[in-house]
């Protein structure tokens, strides 16, 4: 997969976790199968059977009750046990950031932390663009692999709607498949 079509990957990524998806996205989705078959053959059914207001509904409160209500998608509230948000360069990843140039301004966004895992997808998908394969692969060793791939696990078995079970999986697909091609890539630069 090239820089621009992990970086597309991302992005999707990155706004499938930000927030609830609108009438807008759902139609988006609709009118791109290809891009749910990817998904997940249960989430293109479900996509392309249903209708929009009962699809809108169903999707708001499965992302609610998965993101919002009963677990958070953000790095320091999965791995540190005293459930607070680093701010700042204490944080890792915010310090990550910052040591890759990536400038993050939050009062530009809704998400209020800096290791949500939006913000990471949105940081991978900067690095795509920029061409940092080496970057990517540290960031997902030291961070992404370690939290959201388990994170994903859990949120998988707990989603009601197949849209955000095949998300999930698809996810966690993508990560690890992501991580193995970047390491092979390296391990090609040195020889």
């Amino acid at each position: 997969m090239d820089n621009k079509a992990r970086a597309f990957v991302y992005a999707f990524l990155s706004r499938m976790f930000e927030k609830e998806l609108g009438q807008k996205e759902i139609e988006d989705l609709r009118s791109n199968p290809d891009l749910l078959e990817t998904i997940g053959k249960e989430a293109k059914e479900y996509m392309l059977q249903e209708d929009v207001a009962k699809i809108e509904e169903e999707l708001n409160i499965d992302f609610n009750s998965l993101f919002v209500i009963n677990s958070q998608p953000v790095e320091s509230l999965v791995v540190d046990s005293t459930g607070e948000i680093l701010v700042g360069l204490q944080n890792p990843v915010m310090f990550f950031y910052f040591e890759n140039g990536y400038e993050l301004d939050m009062n530009k966004t809704q998400i209020l932390a800096p290791d949500h895992l939006s913000i990471e997808f949105a940081f991978m998908q900067n690095l795509a663009y920029r061409g940092e394969t080496k970057q990517a692969q540290k960031f997902l060793k030291e961070h992404l692999l370690l939290w959201v791939v388990p994170y994903l696990v859990a949120m998988q078995k707990q989603a009601q709607t197949p849209l955000y079970k095949d998300l999930c999986d698809f996810t966690n697909d993508f990560l690890l498949s992501e991580y193995e091609t970047l390491k092979q890539e390296h391990i090609l630069d040195r020889v």
